[in-house]
Formats: structure tokens, sequence, C-alpha cells
């Protein structure tokens, strides 16, 4: 009887060891803890998201915390949260995360004036995405860090609880379970449609529109677009990377995509259909990409262009996490093999509990 107790308490034990190792692996590091007093106004204007409003006369609310709790008892509709903060020099290199934690029932969240990120649907077209956690890209050279930055976020409750009600919320530097070796430029190339000439090397796309990666094309002026875009980055790498295996990594894209480097693809992912497609029935959009490039097609020293055909479905669209880059395939390898340890270890210790 001791020894099956000792063995069922070593085996508990370890399991907990293995999971705490998990969270461990996966969890980002916190910058700055924004729980505690914001400005908050109850109503609807979309000057509101601006960064040089003077929010002064605002009330104060506790965040997180049901606006109920708050001093806002029975109210349902519209308002908004703003809070300043400053911002080090050094989260400028730093792929950042803003965590908004749950909020009841739906949510656009601005930095600086700029939207980053939104969950549900407002009126007329209600959706309540109360039960999701906010988690949002920050894009690079959005933040000030010589100056004064402003989150501002537009609520609106349907019914009972409201507000930013639970959860962290804070600014977090993402940990990725990859890392490139070299990371590849964060404002890339975009146009909506489908041309194959966008592929090409030489092709011109002077006139596309800026936007950065990672982040929802939603987020960046093409608010309830779906369907075909594509993306086009140009950069190039030292001349130590000639010879190496190396390894594309295009982060996660909402819905499918095709990549291409230098005119010729080296991956996809998921249909690309001739037809609308209104429902993806896929988790292909939480998929990394991660794609082998063929020896001798990157050209170190010189131009180099990858271009992204994307086909979105539905709701969020286009490069919307990370990481990007290129890393060889060693090291590739190494990441994989090391989480791929960690699960393996966890399976052990569920063979061993049945047993």
């Amino acid at each position: 009887m001791r020894s099956l107790l000792s063995k069922s308490f070593l085996t508990a034990l370890l399991f907990v060891s293995c999971l705490v190792t998990v969270v461990n692996a996966s969890e980002n590091h916190r910058l700055r803890n924004f729980r505690g007093d914001w400005k908050f106004k109850l109503g609807d204007n979309m000057q509101w998201a601006d960064p040089k409003l003077n929010d002064t006369r605002w009330d104060e609310i506790y965040v997180p915390a049901r606006w109920e709790d708050e001093g806002y008892p029975g109210y349902d509709g519209y308002a908004w949260y703003r809070r300043h903060f400053d911002a080090s020099s050094s989260w400028m290199s730093k792929d950042l995360l803003l965590e908004m934690g749950k909020i009841d029932d739906v949510d656009e969240v601005y930095v600086n004036g700029q939207l980053i990120g939104s969950m549900g649907s407002f009126p007329p077209d209600y959706s309540s995405a109360y039960y999701a956690r906010r988690t949002y890209p920050i894009p690079q050279g959005l933040l000030d860090p010589d100056g004064d930055n402003v989150i501002a976020v537009r609520v609106y409750d349907d019914r009972q609880v409201g507000g930013i009600t639970d959860g962290p919320v804070g600014i977090y530097e993402r940990e990725y379970l990859i890392h490139p070796d070299f990371n590849l430029p964060s404002v890339w190339k975009f146009k909506t449609g489908d041309n194959m000439d966008w592929k090409a090397v030489a092709y011109d796309d002077g006139n596309w529109k800026n936007v950065r990666v990672p982040a929802y094309w939603e987020t960046q002026g093409f608010k309830e677009y779906d369907g075909y875009a594509w993306y086009r980055v140009k950069f190039q790498v030292p001349s130590d990377y000639d010879g190496e295996n190396l390894v594309l990594l295009v982060g996660k894209i909402d819905d499918f995509d095709e990549t291409y480097l230098n005119g010729e693809r080296v991956g996809r992912m998921g249909p690309m259909p001739k037809e609308k497609m209104d429902h993806p029935h896929s988790d292909d959009y939480k998929q990394l990409r991660a794609y082998m490039i063929p020896s001798g097609l990157l050209q170190p020293g010189k131009d180099n262009v990858v271009a992204v055909r994307v086909y979105d479905c539905w709701r969020g669209g286009g490069i919307y996490d990370g990481p990007i880059g290129i890393t060889t395939r060693h090291h590739y390898l190494r990441d994989k093999h090391w989480y791929r340890h960690v699960e393996n270890w966890f399976d052990r210790i569920i063979d061993d509990l049945s047993d």
C-alpha cells in the first residue's frame, strides 16, 4: 500500500512539474501592469480615440472590474476607457502585446489613435464576445518612447455586467516557441484583390498601402474585408547565410496562404478558393507557416522579395501573429525538439499514471 501511494505521489508531483514547465514555456513577459485607475466616460464618440483629447475631467474607474460595481449599476450601452502611459525606448525592438483581459460584450482598442484590435460586433449587427480574452499585437513603431502614449477602449454592453471585467491588463513582450535568426521588416506592402503577377520580384508595388506585420488587416484600414489580398516585402540578408539550410517563418495567417520567395512558391496552407468561402471549417489560421527555402533561392547581399497571397473567409484576416523571419533548419529543429521533449515527457507521465 505504501509503495502504491509513493508511486502515486511521485507521479502526481511529476505531473504538476510538467504542467508548470509547459505553462512557463508559453508565458509572455510583462513589461507594464495596467491594473488600477483608468479614465472613463459613458456614451460613444469616435473622437475619444484621439490621443490628444483632454480627458482630465472624465470619471475614474478601476480596471479590471464590472462597471456596475464601480458606480454605474444597471447601465447597458456604450462607454470608453482611456489610459496614459510612458513607453521605454528598450521596447521599440520587441514584439509587444496588449493584454486587455475579458471585455463584456464588444470592444475596439486603440493605441495612439490607431485601432489595434476588436472582438464582437457593435449594433446593429450585435454579437457578444464577453467570453474571449483580448490579446492584441502592438505594431512596431506605434509607441512614442519620448512622449505620452494613450490606450482608448470603446466598449458596448448589451445586458447584465459590462466593461473590462477580468484578467491580466498590461503590455507584454511576446515569447515565441521558435525564434528567427533574422527578422523580416515590420512594414510590408499590401493590396486587396488577386493577381498572380504580384509574386514577381520586379513588380512595382510602390503605390501599395504600407501595413504593419503582424496585425489583422481589419485594424489597418480594411475593416470587414474578406477575400484575397497580397503582402510584399523587400529585404537583404548577410552573406554568411550563403549555403545554410534555411526556413522562412511567415507567422500565422487567417485563413489560407500561398507564399513566394523571389517569385517561386515555397509553401502553402489551405485551399485557395475560386468562389467566396464563408466558413473555413478548418484550423489552418492557427498554424505557424514555416517553409523550407530551396537551396540557392535566397540571394545573400542582394534584394530578395517575399510575396504572400492570402485568402480570408470571414472576420479577422491576414498575417496576424508571428514569428516572422528566417531561421536555420538546425535552430528550427532545436526549438521544435525542445517542445516535443516536453510533450513526450507529459505523455509518459500519463502512461505511468494509467498503469
